[in-house]
């Protein structure tokens, strides 16, 4: 995956000139500009992970140099480079308190073991470590896909933002990619067993309610009201399929030439069975419209000339899906309280000096104005 990688001097700015081993390693040249010097407090043992891999991975000998992707506020993801060899890339959960179904680093091996023979955009996983003796947490290994990964702004290869249709394509292709996605049978991809979809949704605002009390740290007043009726409203859902549950414009990679084509999609540790509707309202929990209040959670460039609105990102996902949508105003409010959710966690684990991350600092504040949208929406919707 390709991001706006740190230049060398960039990243020494990022992680602090410390110590002389910290000075030493952030004068070193990355060897792929996605990657930086590990974040202070999220190391990990490179000759551990070495002897680990070694006769289990091709091409995996001696120890591994370790980077880590920059990207992503929850699991953290590194690059395993063998110099003159291959790359791998190791995923493993924070440190800190965690939720209990959260960075599931064994169920995100078991689906990606098996999905890509059925969804060619998911990363091969090759093997699983739950043995926390080797790094402190358990971690698997998976293939290093290559391809751009877009965040907040389009990059300039596919126009910087101002390309009305690279634009269009970049929304269109995770709406084309997600109904690919539950297209997928999940016997036939060997994952029928993953999740109980009996209930599903129920336990989702249940799920979320709960964690969302666990990580508050201020009263907000607009919570209780959504609850109530994210509970009062819950429509029966459709037919089963496999869930993604955290389907982002930066958790897919496109072709580095064609921002119409997927070429990865990442975080699967959440994946089960259950209501596609979730991963849609999950989606279009961040994409802001032109005129509305973004500055909390501006996590991808939806603003910009071209892009589809979120009307229109429905309507093309019924197209593509042949579902039913009628009901989205419902998931749209739910995928809100669930971002909030998530968001609040990550602050929680900031405040409670669980993590030194400081892009988290501000977390309260983007969930209580993501509570805020979905009382608006609910007003406006009934």
């Amino acid at each position: 995956m390709r991001e706006r990688g740190l230049t060398p001097i960039a990243a020494a700015c990022y992680v602090g000139w410390r110590s002389p081993r910290v000075r030493a390693l952030v004068t070193r040249t990355p060897p792929d500009p996605d990657v930086i010097p590990v974040r202070p407090g999220e190391e990990i043992d490179a000759a551990a992970v070495g002897a680990y891999v070694a006769g289990r991975l091709p091409g995996a000998s001696g120890t591994p140099e370790i980077w880590q992707f920059p990207g992503g506020h929850a699991n953290l993801t590194y690059l395993l480079h063998y110099p003159g060899g291959p790359n791998y890339v190791l995923r493993r959960p924070p440190p800190g308190d965690l939720p209990a179904s959260a960075h599931d680093m064994g169920r995100e091996y078991r689906v990606l073991s098996v999905l890509y023979q059925a969804f060619p955009p998911a990363p091969r996983a090759f093997l699983y470590c739950e043995d926390t003796s080797v790094i402190g947490r358990p971690f698997f290994v998976m293939e290093r896909r290559r391809g751009t990964v877009v965040r907040r702004e389009v990059p300039p290869e596919f126009g910087g933002g101002n390309d009305p249709v690279a634009n269009r394509k970049l929304s269109q292709v995770m709406i084309d990619t997600l109904a690919g996605f539950h297209a997928v049978d999940p016997k036939a991809a060997g994952l029928e067993t993953l999740g109980k979809p009996e209930g599903y949704l129920a336990r989702q605002v249940k799920g979320w309610t709960d964690r969302w009390e666990r990580a508050r740290t201020k009263d907000v007043a607009a919570a209780p009201e959504v609850i109530g009726w994210l509970n009062d409203h819950m429509p029966p859902s459709p037919p089963p399929t496999l869930v993604h549950n955290d389907w982002r414009l930066d958790n897919m990679a496109v072709a580095e030439d064609d921002p119409a084509r997927c070429v990865a999609v990442y975080d699967w540790d959440m994946c089960t069975v259950g209501d596609p509707f979730t991963d849609l309202g999950t989606l279009l929990s961040s994409w802001f419209e032109l005129g509305e209040e973004y500055a909390f959670l501006a996590s991808m460039p939806s603003r910009t000339p071209g892009f589809m609105t979120r009307a229109e990102a429905i309507q093309r996902y019924a197209e593509r899906s042949g579902r039913d949508v009628s009901r989205m105003p419902y998931y749209y409010v739910f995928g809100l309280f669930k971002m909030a959710g998530v968001v609040q966690q990550l602050f929680y684990r900031w405040h409670k000096g669980q993590t030194k991350d400081d892009r988290m600092a501000g977390g309260e504040a983007v969930a209580e104005g993501l509570i805020g949208r979905a009382r608006a929406h609910i007003e406006s919707h009934g």
